[in-house]
């Protein structure tokens, strides 16, 4: 069963075989889309292509930064190639064009190993071998980056699951509120318009069917039913296998929008103070959805 990651993670993978050990570090970031950034050594250069396909299919999204390093038994089995003949013949021109100049030699033989192809990298290509230590080290780290990123997701899914959960608590509070505040409302008017004008100058018939409309303006009966099916639904989706970020976020919006509308048409200022409540928590779950890829 699938279950929700979190977009950051960590993942390291060491593989060797005796003659070279690959180390490969896996760290990612919060991105709406996949960012890989390589850090290879030259010799395995060739392999960027490969790893960068692979990366793609395993990790989906997020900013992820990737880097390799050989450590070699024999240290000298990938160091750099002296040319001894070309060395010691810019050493020599050197020489003869300082005397002639005046200049003092101090710094000649530095100068010389500096020169064109007088230092040259062994870069040739792992071979077969090596390139699948290169790539045991990198499914191993795949393997704890994603480990990672599953643990970091349980624990964002248990914060979301108690805001959500908070939120219905919350709702469980306007609907205490929300049963007497229509008969207040009526109540309210008929004291105004007593007060205003006096009950035996108005037209009852007109007053009711005002009273209504009016009413019928301020009832929020479908946004608590809403309100209460999107939470319901966030949690089921929370749950279920196709659960990614960007799902909860739609549906994170629509509790959004279900909260507004009932902060709007309630005309209390207590179901106000609660609708307040809710949209602390509601941003709250919105943060840490950029998280959650």
């Amino acid at each position: 069963m699938r279950m929700i990651k979190s977009m950051t993670g960590y993942g390291i993978g060491r593989h060797e075989n005796g003659t070279v050990k690959y180390t490969v570090e896996l760290k990612s970031l919060n991105s709406k889309f996949l960012e890989l950034s390589l850090r290879l050594p030259k010799v395995v250069s060739d392999r960027e292509l490969a790893l960068r396909t692979e990366a793609s299919k395993l990790i989906e999204r997020g900013k992820v930064n990737i880097t390799v390093s050989a450590e070699y038994v024999d240290q000298t089995a990938k160091a750099s190639n002296i040319n001894a003949a070309l060395l010691k013949q810019y050493y020599k021109q050197l020489q003869e064009i300082a005397q002639e100049v005046g200049e003092t030699k101090a710094s000649i033989f530095e100068m010389a190993l500096t020169m064109p192809e007088v230092v040259n990298a062994n870069e040739d290509a792992v071979d077969e071998e090596e390139g699948k230590v290169l790539m045991e080290a990198f499914y191993t780290a795949i393997a704890n980056f994603t480990k990672f990123r599953q643990d970091e997701g349980e624990v964002l899914k248990k914060d979301l699951e108690s805001r959500v959960h908070l939120i219905l608590s919350y709702l469980l509070q306007v609907e205490e509120v929300d049963g007497n505040r229509i008969p207040l409302i009526r109540e309210r008017l008929n004291r105004y318009l007593d007060e205003a004008v006096g009950k035996e100058n108005v037209d009852m018939n007109r007053f009711e069917q005002e009273l209504v409309y009016y009413i019928d303006k301020l009832d929020i009966t479908e946004e608590k039913v809403r309100l209460k099916s999107h939470c319901n639904y966030f949690v089921e989706a929370l749950n279920a296998s196709d659960s990614n970020g960007k799902k909860l976020g739609f549906i994170s919006q629509e509790i959004g929008r279900e909260i507004n509308t009932l902060g709007s048409k309630a005309n209390d200022a207590h179901i106000q103070q609660i609708v307040v409540r809710m949209k602390e928590e509601l941003e709250k779950i919105k943060e840490q959805l950029l998280n959650v890829l």
